[in-house]
């Protein structure tokens, strides 16, 4: 009874069904608006993360090519080098054999691991020499068998058939474990042998993989899956070239659901395509949601993967702020609940959020601009200032992937003695000259230059007296080049010149000016010894239309002809005539 009096004497008061009615519409309000909260707090980790996601994902890209593209492209180098293919083609000459491996030697102390490996194809022989030139005098360590499975790498690599090939290996003969590049020795389609070189695994994983940041993981994996690199050794697949696909650990025995390994496979292969550098998907691992990025070094044939933990990454708790504005807003504001929820709340996170949106597309420099001293406020200031941040870091990695694409374009185009172009340099500078030729209706010319007796140098004052004497004759070269001429290393002790808008004229003085300027001074090695150096010259005329090949063909018979003259001069190649050395085919100087 006195139940049923209090009830009616509440639900008579206007304040109580005001009450009431507040409450319900708290109620009505509190529920959807909830739910879009943490809609929206799950949206920003999830957009937030992806994109810090995708960043540290190029960020390990290129950090990754900056540790190894060094020396891949020397070890691509060593194998190109002539006195390594003829090496190759012919192991039981002692003078090929001497010069192939000062070669290798040459090389070595450039190599961050001041160690090589060579196999030459025909014999199964095994070099190698390490940073503390151990094995100077046994530097054939031993001979592989196809019968020998711990050999199986040289056979798979040399199958490959051209390129370099990266594989992480315990090597037992020689009881070291590495990241070894495996780069093979052509010489037209007939494969001669492997050349490379090691990183230590240990230092790699410390440089490249093993950096502490709070919930992300690096991994380097092959184009089969096989983890290359990680934190934990224990992961790594090593002997991965070897071994059957079953037996290799991989990057998917790391993820739990199938599903999500198909969704892997698939992310690895469009990354592989070169139409996007970076992929993101989130998946299962060892239990716990991870956002999974990959993206492809082309140049190494791997595959970086980055696994984030975006809860560790982005403190959800760092919303809680604005949870308890809401529900104040709710509480203060019960009269003008819709209207102030509106426009204190709802529509300042519509901002936030289109500001996130923003921020995915790249768009960075858009702030908020809310000046409300609230917890929304405060975040959206710490949001443009985080997006400032990012668009920074942004910035910055841009910057050093520009500069390191351009380091490693010098590198690929540059001899690294001279910082003259290298052949391949040359080659592009050569049919860029012929375009403007063809143009222009003008002749160039090619000049071979031989640095006479050269080998004789290396051999009585070493390979440093030598590197010496290269870079003096390149010095005086350009000096009596025009700017607008060529130089490029040719080979080892070889320079190829290219002459625009010559004629027969120009080019003999020009030939002339070089021999001259070559034997003008002696070169002093020290305080104690002055050598004298001269060249021999063997030149031609190029037409318009004329390839690389051939033009250098003629050079090359000139040069072998000035040579054979008794050297320290120069013959133009003359097409005209006909005859050998000291005939009218020849112009000498």
């Amino acid at each position: 009874m006195k139940a049923v009096a209090a009830w009616s004497a509440f639900a008579r008061s206007l304040k109580a069904r005001v009450l009431m009615l507040t409450l319900a519409a708290m109620l009505a309000v509190a529920l959807p608006a909830s739910a879009a909260f943490l809609w929206i707090v799950n949206a920003t980790v999830v957009k937030l993360g992806t994109l810090f996601a995708e960043k540290q994902i190029l960020f390990d890209r290129y950090r990754g090519l900056e540790s190894l593209m060094r020396e891949v492209s020397l070890a691509e180098t060593v194998a190109r080098s002539p006195a390594i293919v003829a090496w190759a083609q012919d192991e039981d000459d002692p003078e090929k054999a001497e010069r192939g491996l000062a070669e290798l030697e040459h090389y070595r102390l450039s190599f961050k691991d001041k160690s090589y490996f060579a196999v030459l194809d025909v014999s199964g022989n095994y070099y190698f020499n390490d940073k503390d030139n151990t094995y100077e005098l046994a530097r054939r360590r031993y001979t592989l068998s196809r019968g020998n499975p711990r050999d199986g790498w040289y056979y798979k690599t040399a199958a490959l058939g051209s390129g370099c090939h990266l594989n992480v290996d315990h090597d037992d003969n020689l009881a070291v474990t590495k990241v070894w590049i495996n780069c093979i020795i052509r010489q037209g389609e007939r494969v001669l042998g492997v050349i490379g070189t090691g990183v230590d695994l240990s230092q790699f994983i410390r440089e490249v993989v093993d950096i502490p940041q709070t919930g992300v993981q690096s991994i380097f994996v092959d184009r089969n899956g096989a983890v290359q690199a990680h934190r934990d050794p224990k992961l790594v697949d090593f002997h991965s070239l070897t071994k059957d696909l079953k037996a290799k650990k991989t990057i998917f025995n790391l993820i739990d659901d199938e599903d999500d390994r198909r969704a892997l496979a698939g992310i690895m292969e469009e990354v592989t395509k070169g139409e996007v550098l970076v992929r993101s998907r989130f998946m299962k691992v060892g239990g716990h949601e991870m956002l999974v990025g990959v993206g492809y070094l082309d140049r190494l044939g791997w595959f970086n993967v980055t696994l984030m933990d975006i809860d560790e990454i982005i403190d959800r708790r760092l919303f809680t702020p604005i949870a308890i504005l809401l529900a104040a807003i709710l509480l203060v504001a019960a009269g003008l609940m819709t209207l102030l929820f509106d426009r204190s709340v709802l529509s300042r996170l519509a901002r936030l959020e289109n500001s996130v949106a923003r921020v995915r597309s790249g768009v960075f420099g858009a702030a908020i601009r809310d000046h409300s001293p609230d917890e929304i406020g405060r975040l959206s200031r710490a949001f443009d200032e985080m997006a400032q941040s990012v668009g920074d870091n942004t910035g910055r990695l841009e910057t050093m992937v520009r500069e390191r694409t351009e380091k490693l374009e010098r590198l690929a185009h540059r001899d690294p003695l001279t910082c003259v172009l290298n052949r391949r340099g040359f080659e592009e500078a050569f049919a860029q000259e012929q375009n403007r030729a063809l143009r222009a209706g003008h002749q160039s010319a090619l000049m071979l230059v031989d640095l006479d007796h050269f080998k004789t140098i290396n051999d009585e004052y070493g390979h440093q007296a030598g590197d010496r004497v290269i870079v003096e004759i390149v010095r005086r070269i350009g000096g009596v080049l025009r700017n607008y001429d060529v130089c490029a290393r040719w080979g080892g002790d070889e320079f190829i010149l290219l002459i625009a808008e010559s004629s027969p004229a120009s080019l003999s003085a020009i030939a002339a000016k070089i021999v001259a300027e070559v034997r003008r001074e002696p070169l002093r090695l020290d305080a104690d010894c002055e050598i004298t150096m001269t060249v021999s010259i063997g030149a031609c005329l190029v037409s318009p239309m004329e390839e690389l090949s051939s033009a250098a063909a003629h050079a090359d018979v000139a040069l072998y002809a000035a040579k054979h003259g008794g050297r320290d001069k120069f013959v133009i190649h003359d097409p005209a005539r006909h005859g050998r050395a000291g005939d009218p085919r020849f112009k000498l100087g």
